[in-house]
């Protein structure tokens, strides 16, 4: 099962390299970035041991997908993809906040509220509400942006504001351009017969101080969607949602005994149950995209991926 969990590469013009949980970003010429998406699999802010076959690949071209069908509305830092697992850009400064923005109370706006809680990132979540209901309307519940190793964090608009994170004038943009993405997202996922129901989105600025959209979108790492047909049924019946997120390996590592606590630790991940992994997010890939999922060749992704960067950089 040929992965690619870890690059070092050298390209021309190559001033740095930055490694985040899943993606490594080089920076050319202080101009251009290229971003390789590896096979590494994240939850609860930890790198599994083990990468996931075609995951990078996946999430690399339904990203590059949903940006160009959001491009019209929203700028993006996306430039080209020589490789399936690569995509190059303008060099942007990241913001230092996640966007999330959600639909429904699914997942993390569902725990805090089983413990009791009824305020998320200081926005109100209604009372009476069951798990995966749909809020009045979306909330954004900001995340701060955490470097590897260390856990994203819940922030409030006003936080980000008093600590100067980000400037009011930007924030202001933030939150249009998430709403303005969640909403072209919810169209897409229900076109095929999905619901998006939340989603993160990351921003960072240009040199010329253009705010675009960076990273990745609408991707089963940074999305939770749920089948749309059942679902209303589901909910009354007090049954779990049919979902195509990471949602299913975190609720395998509940089950195991890990959310990414001290002291815990990652069980073990047989082959068959990494395969079962790889095969799930073909399957996303497919319901998401509407297209089927073409296998890069993974003989020795490596050698695939520099040759291909580089001709690009030529």
């Amino acid at each position: 099962m040929n992965t690619i969990t870890d690059t070092n590469f050298k390209f021309p013009g190559q001033k740095s390299l930055y490694k985040g949980k899943v993606r490594a970003v080089y920076n050319i010429n202080d101009n251009e970035l290229v971003m390789v998406a590896t096979d590494r699999l994240s939850a609860f802010d930890v790198v599994m041991p083990k990468g996931i076959p075609y995951k990078g690949q996946i999430l690399n071209q339904i990203a590059t997908k949903m940006m160009d069908a959001t491009k019209d509305i929203v700028p993006n830092w996306l430039t080209a993809t020589p490789d399936p697992n690569v995509a190059v850009g303008h060099l942007c400064e990241p913001f230092k906040v996640e966007m999330v923005i959600r639909g429904y109370m699914s997942g993390h706006a569902a725990r805090e509220y089983k413990a009791g809680k009824r305020m998320l990132c200081g926005v109100v979540m209604p009372e009476g509400m069951k798990e995966n209901d749909k809020f009045p309307n979306p909330i954004i519940t900001p995340a701060t942006k955490a470097e590897m190793g260390d856990h994203d964090e819940d922030i409030s608009r006003e936080d980000i504001l008093i600590r100067g994170i980000v400037s009011e004038e930007d924030y202001v943009v933030l939150e249009d351009y998430t709403r303005k993405l969640f909403q072209r997202g919810t169209e897409i996922a229900a076109s095929r017969g999905l619901i998006l129901v939340d989603t993160k989105y990351e921003f960072g600025k240009t040199k010329e101080g253009k705010i675009v959209l960076i990273d990745e979108i609408h991707t089963p790492d940074s999305s939770r969607y749920f089948y749309a047909d059942g679902y209303q049924e589901r909910q009354e019946k007090g049954e779990a949602q049919k979902q195509l997120s990471k949602e299913f390996v975190r609720q395998w590592l509940i089950a195991n005994d890990f959310q990414g606590l001290e002291g815990q630790t990652v069980p073990f991940m047989s082959d068959e149950y990494i395969q079962s992994v790889s095969d799930r997010y073909i399957e996303l890939y497919e319901n998401i995209t509407g297209e089927t999922f073409v296998k890069a060749d993974v003989s020795n992704i490596q050698e695939r991926i520099e040759a291909n960067v580089l001709a690009y950089l030529k």
